[in-house]
């Protein structure tokens, strides 16, 4: 096969009228070449960082919709599978996604569980990771989140990081506001990379004392402003990635958007793909081509190189898009599931005090952190319920994995008015996590996961409405366009309840995510993020 256009050769940071000549797979030939072709030819983009799961698709779902956006490769933490079914979980993703052209890149999860202070469906030891960073489908230890353990010299942690290095794989970092003598600790400790960077210093010290920083911008954390900047100069050593994005996003756009906005921002276009397509590839040690003689064909074709619209995508010489179709066909897979927990009553959901003063998680938008604010507790009965015309509304988390009492908190800036939403994508442990106007309509939602096994809903007076989510609780098995659609009218349905967050379930499922500060709620508790311990919800 023969293909003609403007060959982008980002290593020599040259474009030239050429054609290339594909056998076997793999390119066989790159020819300077006039012709009359207008589009360009570039290798394919990466995703540096995402947990698949967090689209809701299975990986082979998921892949149907990258290649649209040129995305030919990820590198995949499957840490929210692994989280409700260990080693089995990841085994799913890597032959799930083995399936369909795709270069999935997968790592060993190396907080199962996040942390001791919440309940999972699985735990994963260090012997465990050595056993996974074994297998040649394992690229990576993934994300070690637990970065007071790497701090304190916590005997397992180490173990897990020095099996990573006796394989030679590298290991991702997770180290928001990490800075000073703390971060130098913690990337001697053999961290390679951070994809928590908030602002500009932040990941410019990192990058000084050696990390490669990723560039995140997905559904929930927005960091692309902020740090694209370092990009003029750090190029060599920054990447994209997503972290977590929404079906309804993906459906949009992806990496190509990254793309587009860097230029947009006057930096270079080779700096560009150099973090989009080469980076990702060289410091993972990626099975992907990266349009030289001799490697993998795996490419795109796109419009220009302003906005970066994919024409055609190809993986291993397979052209898996075309002028708006995606050749990916979906294909078959069992579900499994981990979701062991009864309905719940009502009265469950009570919290019983007299105490007038209680902490508060206050959600910012478009951010994993969170502030403890104090604020008034409203009273009826002996219960501390929601308090609709201040905003500070009852939440909850419920062990999926046995039959717990639910833990409780209060929330503001979710703005709802009427009803209750609830997710068993609850980040990392993925138990149900609710918030509502009253215990009743909490009470709802919740049990409505519960019957379907998991999923997203949201609950009013007169309307119920489900995304169902049977894989693992936290991904359909269905396709790409219906999830999308499904996602998109249940986030209507909740800011037709009140609520002014940009993506309310996104937020949502990581006001449980005890790793990240200030405050947060595991299905044990209030937690301190910032003191790692856990708080009392009133206040004497």
């Amino acid at each position: 096969m023969k293909l003609q256009g403007n060959i982008v050769d980002i290593q020599n940071k040259r474009i030239f009228k050429g054609e290339i000549t594909i056998k076997n797979e793999k390119i066989f030939s790159i020819e300077e070449k006039q012709h009359d072709v207008e589009v360009y030819i570039l290798p394919g983009l990466v995703d540096a960082h995402i947990h698949i799961e967090s689209s809701m698709l299975v990986p082979s779902e998921f892949a149907r919709l990258a290649v649209i956006h040129g995305t030919i490769a990820t590198v995949s933490d499957p840490h929210e599978i692994a989280n409700v079914l260990g080693v089995e979980g990841v085994e799913f993703m890597i032959g799930n996604g083995k399936k369909v052209p795709f270069k999935f890149h997968f790592g060993a999860p190396s907080c199962v569980p996040a942390t001791t202070f919440e309940s999972a469906g699985a735990v994963i030891d260090s012997d465990a990771i050595k056993t996974l960073l074994e297998n040649p489908d394992i690229k990576y230890l993934a994300e070690m989140m637990n970065y007071p353990g790497v701090l304190f010299d916590d005997a397992e942690v180490m173990k897990k990081i020095a099996w990573a290095k006796h394989y030679n794989k590298p290991v991702d970092g997770h180290a928001p506001g990490l800075k000073g003598d703390t971060i130098t600790k913690y990337i001697h400790a053999g961290m390679t990379t951070d994809h928590e960077c908030f602002t500009y210093d932040e990941a410019l010290e990192k990058l000084q004392k050696g990390m490669k920083i990723l560039i995140r911008e997905g559904s929930a954390a927005k960091n692309f402003e902020a740090l694209i900047g370092l990009a003029f100069d750090h190029f060599g050593n920054m990447m994209f990635c997503s972290d977590d994005k929404h079906p309804d996003d993906l459906i949009l756009d992806y990496i190509n958007r990254l793309c587009a906005r860097a230029v947009a921002k006057g930096i270079d276009v080779f700096k560009v793909l150099q973090m989009a397509c080469v980076n990702p590839v060289k410091h993972y040690n990626l099975d992907v081509g990266l349009l030289q003689v001799g490697d993998a064909a795996d490419f795109i074709v796109v419009e220009d190189l302003i906005n970066f619209k994919t024409i055609q995508t190809y993986i291993n010489g397979e052209l898996v898009f075309d002028k708006g179709n995606s050749l990916i066909n979906p294909v078959s897979f069992e579900n499994l599931n981990n979701f062991n927990c009864n309905k719940k009553d009502v009265l469950d959901f009570r919290y019983e005090s007299s105490i007038s003063k209680i902490r508060a998680i206050e959600a910012l938008d478009g951010q994993l952190v969170t502030n403890e604010i104090i604020e008034e507790a409203l009273i009826k009965d002996g219960n501390i319920i929601s308090n609709i015309e201040k905003d500070v509304l009852k939440m909850t988390v419920v062990n999926r994995y046995q039959n717990q009492k639910p833990a409780m908190a209060f929330i503001k800036n979710f703005g709802l008015k009427e009803g209750a939403i609830a997710s068993s994508v609850g980040h990392d442990s993925h138990n149900i996590i609710a918030v509502g106007v009253s215990d009743e309509a909490i009470c709802k939602a919740v049990n409505l996961l519960i019957e379907h096994q998991g999923g997203i809903c949201a609950v009013s007076n007169s309307e119920e409405n489900i995304l169902a989510l049977p894989v693992a609780g936290i991904m359909s098995d269905k396709d790409g366009e219906t999830v999308g659609k499904q996602y998109a009218a249940l986030d209507n349905m909740a800011k037709r309840l009140g609520s002014t967050l940009h993506a309310p379930y996104m937020t949502l499922s990581f006001m449980a995510l005890l790793v990240i500060p200030s405050l947060k709620l595991s299905d044990k508790g209030l937690f301190n993020g910032t003191d790692f311990k856990f708080t009392s919800l009133t206040i004497n």
